[in-house]
């Protein structure tokens, strides 16, 4: 891709997210895009179809970065796992005025179910290759991890990262631990 238009595009799709943390999805217009990403209106329309186009490709491209930011190099392991939490964590921190809004109430509720969808397809693939036992619903599981994984995150941005991304993957790693190890007995069963 031409390098002005992949600029242009960038800006645009920036211009969203800051125009999303403002007004919100709903009110924002073409027009205000247009106007922040410092481009004309015929210009958002040679990227994206409309506001809905816009907000698609923008939740699907920045997913994706932070998918990219934690992808293994190899085979998954337990230690590989932690690295690549840690990776996703400072992935976040360094791209925060983005994430914010995308993850939090002043974002649009796609891109929280789009993160759920990754993260759920990860924690079932990281349970399924190394068959850990579990005395519930592999599924029932798999949620559990995906919504306190996500709402760890989103708790994460939205306090202002009162955390490093090492403690925060130290603590999330403690609370998994506790979780598979605890004996059956402390489990109430």
């Amino acid at each position: 891709m031409d390098r002005r238009i992949q600029k242009s595009r960038q800006a645009i799709m920036e211009a969203f997210v800051s125009l999303l943390g403002e007004k919100g999805f709903e009110k924002m217009t073409i027009n205000d895009i247009a106007d922040r990403a410092n481009v004309n209106r015929g210009t958002v329309y040679l990227h994206f179809t409309d506001k809905f186009d816009l907000r698609d490709q923008c939740i699907e491209t920045y997913l994706q970065q932070l998918a990219e930011s934690c992808l293994p190099e190899g085979e998954m392991t337990p230690v590989s796992s932690r690295q690549l939490l840690l990776q996703s964590f400072e992935f976040l921190r360094a791209h925060a005025a983005i994430y914010s809004i995308l993850m939090t109430g002043k974002g649009n509720p796609i891109f929280r179910e789009r993160m759920m969808d990754f993260m759920r397809q990860g924690i079932t693939d990281f349970l399924s290759s190394y068959s850990i036992p579990s005395a519930v619903s592999r599924e029932v599981e798999v949620q559990f991890l995906t919504s306190a994984a996500v709402s760890l995150m989103e708790w994460w941005v939205e306090e202002g990262m009162p955390f490093s991304p090492s403690e925060m993957v130290d603590q999330l790693y403690t609370l998994l631990l506790r979780h598979f190890q605890m004996p059956a007995g402390e489990r109430g069963q």
